[in-house]
């Protein structure tokens, strides 16, 4: 399968040094193909097509070649997608306000990037692979580390760690076998759940 070059405003040329631009260029074009080939299949030669470069370029932007580079895009991901969800968590009026943004914009990012989810379960340096469970105990952990401190405002800090990791345990567990009574990248689907069965649950806040 072929894959179209990434359209990008950045030219990577080849006498130029690296750039910052030239490495996010490569990234999102390495992006394109693992997701549109898929990992397994993915070659050096499908991400330099897509970036519509050469190989001699692309590793001089990543001198170590396809581990280095599928690192960057593992980081990249997980950095693009905590910031997503970073900006949809910004104004939340309430905890049910709250959870419901959590748990939509992580749905609809790991609907829209089937391959995600494995990127946010591989730990540095380690080849890119199925979901294992060392791998969704790595998401849980993240995910959780990095939403917590945003309960503040409506939660006990000591119970809040409890109601994030039920919350992402409940989006890991949808992506993967999703239900058929609730749609969660739909928010009136998602507010209803949360309203049912994860406010009464909840101390009240401060």
């Amino acid at each position: 399968m072929s894959v179209a070059p990434v359209t990008s405003d950045v030219s990577v040329e080849e006498h130029e040094a690296p750039t910052h631009e030239s490495e996010r260029a490569v990234i999102e074009a390495a992006r394109t193909c693992l997701r549109e080939i898929g990992r397994d299949k993915v070659t050096m030669d499908d991400v330099c097509a897509a970036a519509g470069i050469s190989r001699a370029t692309l590793y001089r932007i990543f001198p170590g070649g396809r581990d280095i580079l599928f690192d960057a895009v593992r980081r990249h991901s997980i950095e693009e997608f905590f910031a997503d969800i970073r900006g949809e968590l910004e104004g939340a009026e309430s905890l049910e306000d709250f959870l419901v943004r959590v748990i939509v914009a992580a749905s609809r990012a790991l609907r829209e990037d089937h391959g995600l989810a494995a990127l946010l379960a591989t730990q540095p340096g380690v080849a890119l692979g199925d979901l294992t469970l060392d791998g969704l105990d790595r998401i849980i952990s993240v995910a959780t580390g990095f939403i917590t401190p945003f309960t503040d405002e409506f939660i006990p800090s000591a119970d809040a760690a409890e109601i994030v990791d039920i919350v992402v345990r409940l989006t890991i567990s949808h992506y993967l076998s999703p239900s058929h009574l609730f749609d969660f990248t739909d928010r009136k689907s998602v507010t209803r759940l949360v309203r049912a069965h994860l406010i009464p649950s909840t101390p009240p806040g401060r």
